[in-house]
């Protein structure tokens, strides 16, 4: 499959140790593009996304490590029906990501929220953005200025695709936001 996204960008914006390939055989459910780009381009982390890469179940043996259902039930959380098969990714800065294994897309938990909102249109959108992220990081440290650097952002993103802005409380929108503001 031809992705946008490829292995060398995610490598020149994270450094191999900061990316990690998922194998996709025995992934029972998982779209099949989805399945190829975790295993040929990967999922990067880093202090703002924080991948979900441990396999051991933190809450143990009686709790799903991978779907949200359980988890959120472990914990109290009520969790939408539809979503109580989907895969955790991770945390982009305080919303639990989780992709839906069927369609691929990524949806985001926001802290303190009931329910979800569809962040990405699949995993590469999802990668291409963190992508983008990085480069933002690096320019806020050397005194770019915050607002061209948010405008710079939504546009690159909103052109690969504009579902990370379409909601006004996704975590994308929130956090360029904060960029503007001075608050990171």
């Amino acid at each position: 499959m031809n992705f946008h996204v490829n292995p060398e960008h995610l490598i020149e914006a994270y450094g191999l140790g900061g990316v990690t390939y998922f194998p996709h055989q025995g992934a029972a459910g998982l779209d099949v593009r989805t399945a190829d780009f975790l295993g040929r381009v990967g999922l990067p982390t880093s202090d703002l996304f924080t991948s979900r890469m441990d396999v051991p179940d933190p809450y143990g043996p009686e709790v799903d490590a991978i779907t949200i259902g359980p988890r959120f039930d472990h914990q109290g959380i009520q969790c939408p029906d539809e979503s109580c098969s989907w895969w955790s990714l991770g945390y982009l800065f305080t919303s639990l990501l989780a992709l839906d294994p069927a369609s691929g897309k990524v949806y985001a938990f926001p802290e303190g929220a009931v329910g979800c909102i569809e962040l990405h249109r699949d995993i590469e959108s999802l990668v291409f953005a963190l992508i983008e992220l990085r480069k933002v990081e690096i320019d806020h440290d050397n005194d770019a200025d915050p607002e061209e650097l948010a405008a710079r952002f939504r546009a690159a993103v909103e052109a690969f695709d504009p579902t990370p802005f379409a909601d006004e409380e996704s975590q994308w929108t929130l956090s360029m936001e904060e960029l503007e503001h001075g608050i990171w």
